[in-house]
């Protein structure tokens, strides 16, 4: 940490709280890219009153380009389906991660820090980053891939999962990353789904202490799965395993044959030529293929990350996601390295030793950034204050919550215990399909009201619908929708002949609209107040009631670490509402709890909200990624308990947290 910003961090006072508004601090305010609502508003109206101009602008200030592009946007949300940013223009993702930034000072500056789970740190700069991904992207080639051709990859959190994807896009190649937490057949879908002709992995993972045999899992899927014709594997433990005669090959041998240049001639791709493939997955039917784009993903991941971020030459952002999920797409690789930032990259998990490691890597590193999901900020708050208190968290400029609404109670411990009351939250709302940041406070200069993801970013136009398909009066609930393409939104899904299902998944609901299946409200300030997916709303009594606000209450009860809201079937009502409530280590759940419980929802929502069930649980069924999966929750309460019935639960941490549930299930 500089002098300067040591002055900085102690001329910082606290932020006076008005009601639920909270004023950004000097200490961020001086520094911001975006210096006063004055210029995000003007900046804001630009954006949407002439977009085609503005995104011209941006795309020429943010990236390079080989070839310029003749029309900036062609598209249609109606039955000719079809987005197209920068038409003509020619451009490539890994040159603007890396290429470019060997010439303007950046070479020997860090362009990645892995953390590993053992508390090992290594530093890769900017022009180690180039001689490692032009390696890789050549080996690539010699095994017959290039421009178009899908690579799967199916890595833990190790520094060349990174290589990986830029190496693809070096030579024009689409990655398709296999989250490594994932099952031998999820990994076997994704394969088939995509076509992949070769697949790079690794012998094992380490993740909190423990060995993941991914290979092992690779083997199994593979034994369905032909096409594939390559298997690079990665040598992470140095463990002995199986390595098929003629398929196999160890990743540190290929990229070290005399053969092998150090250089690697980039392939310039289309604007909107395919940068990835992301499956995202549900409850039914096969996994979509959400396909990104080269330059439109790009530019709104370099954007935002600039913007949302605040990043600075000179500054060490940490976003704790993996990058088997888009936010480590987007906020760990792409957007970071894009904008020549030094970007951490963590493999171990936030409480592994303890509770403490996120804070220890944030004081080693001198962290300015700190981007997580409110489910590990829950889960860190539960393990109480003394951990963070024991690290210097003074370097932190910028906390960033990703991935789901975070509650009144768990931003306000983030606010004043981590940012010790100078740091600005950015509470993003993006999904995997928008690429990039769609609504978020911009540091140093959107007053903040914890829970609200606050304002649109630029060219982004959201719009809340009702049922009726009209838009909904200030403060009342509906469905968040988008009225305009913006550069980084999902182009169409993989192997979707004449895009029907991309049509009906996001298109049909609300005709001439992207629906983004979430609801949400805006109150009296514009402000965005996000309510989870519609299908986490309750009509209790024809009254729609947000799970999201319902669990905001019970976690604001004395006791409760976190909390998980429902509807189940109720005879009077039409649904009635299902509460699983984890209580803080060390807290009993009392004979009160319930009536503790229900005061709490009745004094912030009212008495209609109040649980018809509460159900006490050790632990939540959470994905890798620390999503709680709710569809599994809500077959429980309605009375579901054959897993057989539950989907695909290749993505939880630990399944036997489903069967402690089903087994302490109350009788309603």
């Amino acid at each position: 940490m500089s002098d300067q910003q040591k002055s900085q961090v102690s001329a910082a006072t606290p932020t006076a709280k008005v009601g639920a508004v909270y004023e950004p601090t000097e200490y961020v305010r001086q520094q911001s890219w975006i210096d006063s609502m004055a210029v995000y508003e003007d900046l804001y109206k630009q954006s949407i009153t002439d977009p085609e101009k503005f995104w011209g602008e941006q795309a020429q200030q943010f990236l390079h380009w080989e070839e310029p592009w003749s029309e900036v946007l062609d598209w249609s949300f109606g039955d000719d389906l079809h987005i197209n940013w920068f038409k003509g223009g020619k451009t490539n993702v890994s040159y603007n991660c890396i290429d470019r930034h060997l010439h303007d000072g950046r070479r020997n500056k860090a362009a990645l820090i892995w953390e590993s789970d053992e508390r090992r740190s290594k530093v890769y700069t900017y022009q180690s980053l180039y001689t490692r991904v032009c390696r890789l992207a050549n080996v690539l080639k010699s095994h017959g891939v290039g421009k178009g051709d899908v690579v799967a990859i199916y890595l833990p959190m190790v520094p060349e999962l990174a290589f990986a994807m830029l190496a693809c896009a070096r030579i024009g190649a689409i990655h398709a990353i296999v989250f490594s937490g994932f099952s031998a057949q999820a990994l076997r879908d994704r394969i088939q789904a995509s076509g992949a002709k070769v697949l790079i992995t690794a012998d094992n993972g380490m993740r909190g202490g423990r060995l993941n045999p991914i290979k092992a899992q690779a083997d199994e899927a593979l034994l369905e799965c032909p096409e594939v014709e390559k298997v690079i594997v990665v040598s992470r433990t140095q463990q002995q395993v199986n390595m098929e005669p003629g398929r196999d090959v160890y990743y540190h041998e290929e990229v070290a044959r005399k053969d092998i240049s150090r250089h690697c001639e980039v392939e310039w791709m289309d604007a909107d030529d395919p940068l990835f493939i992301l499956y995202t997955s549900g409850s039914t039917g096969k996994p979509k293929g959400i396909v990104h784009s080269t330059a439109g993903y790009l530019l709104g991941a370099s954007m935002t990350s600039k913007y949302v971020f605040d990043l600075h030459d000179d500054d060490v952002y940490f976003c704790t996601a993996d990058i088997g999920w888009v936010t480590g797409h987007s906020y760990i690789v792409y957007g970071p390295l894009s904008q020549g930032a030094t970007s951490v990259m963590f493999e171990g998990i936030p409480t592994y030793p303890d509770a403490g490691r996120l804070w220890d890597i944030v004081e080693r590193h001198g962290v300015n950034q700190l981007y997580m999901a409110p489910t590990a900020i829950r889960s860190l708050m539960r393990s109480g204050n003394e951990f963070p208190a024991t690290y210097d968290l003074s370097s932190l400029r910028i906390l960033g919550s990703v991935g789901e609404p975070i509650n009144p109670a768990a931003w306000e411990w983030y606010y004043h215990e981590i940012g010790h009351e100078r740091c600005s939250i950015v509470d993003t709302w993006w999904q995997t399909e928008t690429g990039a940041h769609m609504i978020t406070n911009l540091p140093g200069i959107t007053p903040m009201k914890p829970s609200s993801a606050t304002l649109p970013f630029f060219g982004v136009q959201p719009i809340v619908m009702g049922e009726d398909h009209k838009e909904v009066p200030v403060g009342e609930d509906g469905r968040l929708c988008i009225k305009f393409p913006w550069p980084s939104m999902v182009r169409h899904l993989w192997d979707d002949p004449g895009n029907a299902r991309f049509k009906e998944t996001y298109f049909s609901t609300f005709p001439g609209l992207y629906f983004s299946g979430d609801a949400a409200m805006v109150d009296e300030d514009g402000y965005f107040w996000l309510k989870g997916r519609v299908d986490d709303v309750i009509n209790v009594s024809g009254h729609r009631i947000g799970t999201a606000e319902v669990e905001a209450s019970l976690n604001s009860t004395a006791g409760v670490a976190e909390s998980a809201v429902v509807g189940f079937p109720h005879e009077i009502k039409g649904e009635g509402i299902y509460a699983y409530i984890v209580m803080k280590h060390g807290v009993e759940a009392g004979p009160e709890l319930s009536q503790r419980l229900a005061g709490a929802v009745r004094r912030n929502i009212g008495p209609i909200a109040k649980p018809d069930v509460i159900h006490v649980v050790n632990e939540l069924p959470k994905t890798r990624s620390g999503k709680i999966m709710r569809r599994i929750l809500r077959k429980i309460a309605a009375g579901i308990t054959d897993k057989e019935q539950f989907g695909d639960l290749s993505t939880l941490v630990d399944e036997s947290v489903v069967d402690e549930i089903i087994e302490t299930r109350p009788n309603k």
